[in-house]
């Protein structure tokens, strides 16, 4: 590709594509080719101006050079999103040049019969949206334009409705590009996740990536876990959780022949899906229709500023007939026509709540809704589980104690084919040291059921065989120790977590899983008390004497063990009862109750899919110290939000009351609201912790 080094500075560039015209498709590929680049660190393409801007570090100069000497748009292969915001911003810039050009030409140019026969056909649109308000009841902001341009033309002022209607123009465009781009940016980040699944082939299953997974394949999805494709269930029937695509609360029953959706959730069952599209299809507008979902979206400031502007507006109409009886200056009255509170609190308020959700994506938090945000910033008390929460998300195994004569490879393949199936931190230890010690297996086992927050139930050549808890094994199932091995089983490590393997009712083995508690923990467990949290609470099905342990050593206030999932949820009704907000911080399908239950549910990543639907929060950085992030953007925009309804409010009035005096005139009112309303949206753009 031919280029022209336009200028340069320390550690930045500006080049100039040599060709006749470069289309959007193509700034797309050229700016994420230059994005991969090692050493750059920013980079902006314009298709207009065919300029690119490239940030790059210390030394990379010439290798930026020589990759864009290589470029070449056809041939060569870049991967880029489907969304990526170029698109939205051509059709604000075009947009908003023809409105401008369009003014420009109706003032100045156009004699003024035909500027006024014009404005008077432009009017009409204003003037039956608000009719259609009246009619339904609603005295709103509609009804408030069509006042004063009606005002306006009765009187003869055409210029001054013509100038009412082109501001009101920008403003509608501003108010949409603002909040379209905020819901965007937003999306894009969300797209990011990437699964793998399940794929039959004619021998076995393989797991594979779901972005290489292709229509007419066969994929499986057993309880727990996330459909990541759209299918056609072609063996087996499931109870599937479809709040995410329908809204329905409770689980549908599908069998042979049903339709299924990705981004739905098997809470019971197993079912073998032909796919019907690829990965991507649809992905990003089902992103988007969760992002603009009012009731997910709104937190309460949000709902009650957007309440407030709505009542304001008789009183608008009202004190502008007063003024008008007083005075009798249309100009002065028409100057509180020109102002309503509704613009910017309708529009600030939830650009800040999705810019608040963006910047929580960066710091790799996805979040669902503005309300949950509020929730994290209110919340009083934390209830974390314990293994792949306070623990790391990748325990390993440290050794396996066998009964009987059972071998310890053959009971650790065993483990690992039942395992596999179901996504959970302990079961991914147990997997990976299999592979570790490349112990293949065939899928020998019948169908696997897994009892949530319990274990796994299957039959291997005809026998029963059991992996679970204690709880499970020995109480549930009624397994019993083999005679003689009563003090093996007694001398067992404590500071393990154990995972017990019984066949033919005889445990067989214990898989002992060494679950490292993470090293920022108690750090993070002090700083979330000094943001305000007053308890913070630890609940695992693990034994009293670990729990203990773990607890001591990051310094958490309460905990509780051996604890069921309904426990979890009980002591969070419990909580709620006394009058506290609650955070549940969870990874496993044993933790979903309680993730439900609570004002804002947390799931991370690395868990089962299950989890990760019904949360309203997912973080998929590993590391605690993004609640820390979490609680600290949710105060900010918390913040945010209190003053953004404090300057709204004073800002406008003011202009009302200088229209009132007759300092200002009407179109000046109309032009610094609208100015104000855009300011106040940009500035609800910004990054709320580089604010503090």
């Amino acid at each position: 590709m031919k280029c022209r080094l336009l200028h340069e500075s320390n550690g930045r560039m500006r080049v100039r594509v040599i060709r006749y015209r470069m289309t959007p498709d193509q700034a797309d590929r050229l700016e994420f080719y230059l994005r991969q680049l090692e050493g750059v660190k920013k980079v902006s393409v314009n298709e207009r101006s065919m300029d690119a801007v490239i940030h790059y570090g210390k030394g990379r100069r010439d290798a930026i050079i020589d990759a864009l000497s290589s470029f070449d748009f056809v041939s060569t292969e870049v991967t880029v999103p489907e969304h990526t915001g170029r698109e939205l911003r051509r059709d604000f810039e075009s947009g908003l040049f023809f409105t401008i050009a369009r003014r420009c030409v109706t003032r100045f140019l156009l004699p003024l019969p035909l500027a006024t026969a014009y404005n008077v056909v432009r009017a009409v649109p204003f003037v039956i949206k608000g009719i259609r308000s009246l009619a339904q009841g609603r005295v709103d902001v509609a009804v408030l334009d069509a006042t004063a341009i009606s005002a306006s033309m009765l009187t003869g002022d055409i210029q001054t409705a013509g100038s009412i209607m082109f501001l009101l123009d920008i403003g509608q465009q501003l108010e949409n590009w603002t909040h379209r781009k905020s819901v965007d940016d937003l999306a894009q980040r969300m797209m990011l996740n990437v699964d793998k699944v399940w794929v039959r082939t004619e021998e076995t299953e393989v797991l594979m990536p779901v972005n290489e997974v292709q229509p007419g394949d066969v994929i499986i999805i057993r309880t727990g876990n996330l459909v990541p494709l759209d299918g056609t269930i072609l063996k087996g029937d499931a109870s599937i959780n479809q709040a995410s695509m329908t809204g329905e609360s409770i689980p549908v029953h599908k069998t042979v022949g049903g339709y299924v959706y990705a981004g739905t959730v098997i809470e019971d069952g197993e079912i073998a899906v032909t796919v019907s599209k690829a990965a991507g299809s649809g992905k990003y507008d089902r992103i988007v229709s969760m992002i603009e979902d009012s009731e997910r979206l709104k937190s309460a400031t949000e709902s009650r500023a957007a309440h407030l502007a709505d009542r304001l507006v008789p009183y608008s109409l009202g004190a502008t007939f007063l003024t008008w009886l007083i005075s009798r200056s249309l100009p002065r009255a028409l100057s509180i026509l020109m102002v309503d509170y509704s613009c910017a609190l309708k529009l600030a308020m939830p650009i800040s709540v999705l810019s608040a959700m963006r910047e929580c994506s960066d710091h790799h938090i996805n979040v669902k809704g503005g309300k949950f945000l509020e929730a994290v910033s209110e919340a009083n008390t934390l209830v974390f589980d314990k293994t792949g929460t306070l623990t790391h998300a990748t325990p390993h195994l440290r050794q396996i104690v066998t009964f009987e004569d059972h071998e310890a490879d053959e009971m650790l393949r065993l483990a690992a084919c039942l395992e596999e199936h179901f996504p959970h931190s302990i079961a991914k230890a147990v997997v990976e040291e299999a592979k570790r010690k490349e112990l293949n297996h065939e899928e020998r086992h019948t169908k696997v059921e897994y009892v949530v927050a319990h274990g796994i139930v299957s039959t291997i050549d005809g026998e029963r065989v059991l992996i679970g808890s204690q709880h499970f094994i020995f109480e549930d199932e009624q397994c019993v120790i083999p005679e003689g091995e009563q003090e093996k089983y007694e001398n067992l490590p404590a500071d393990c977590s154990l995972l017990y393997l019984a066949i033919h009712e005889r445990l067989a083995a214990v898989l002992c899983i060494e679950d490292p508690i993470r090293e920022e923990a108690p750090a993070v467990i002090d700083a979330l008390h000094a943001l305000g949290l007053e308890r913070i609470v630890m609940m695992t099905g693990d034994s009293k004497k670990t729990a203990a342990e773990v607890a001591r050593r990051i310094r958490i206030d309460d905990f509780q063990a051996e604890v069921l999932p309904e426990d979890k949820a009980a002591f969070i009704r419990a909580e709620h009862a006394a009058g506290r907000k609650v955070i549940m911080v969870g990874d496993g399908i044993n933790d979903s109750v309680a993730l439900s239950e609570a004002d804002a549910g947390i799931a991370i990543s690395d868990g089962a899919a299950l989890a990760r639907e019904i949360a309203d929060i997912t973080i998929s950085a590993d590391s605690l110290q993004e609640l820390v992030v979490l609680r600290r953007v949710g105060d900010a925009m918390t913040s945010r939000n209190l003053n953004n309804y404090r300057k709204i409010m004073g800002f406008n009035t003011g202009l009302i009351v200088l229209g009132v005096l007759g300092i200002l005139p009407a179109a000046t009112s109309a032009l610094l609201h609208n100015v104000s309303t855009l300011l106040f949206s940009l500035q609800s753009m910004q990054n709320l912790l580089d604010e503090r």
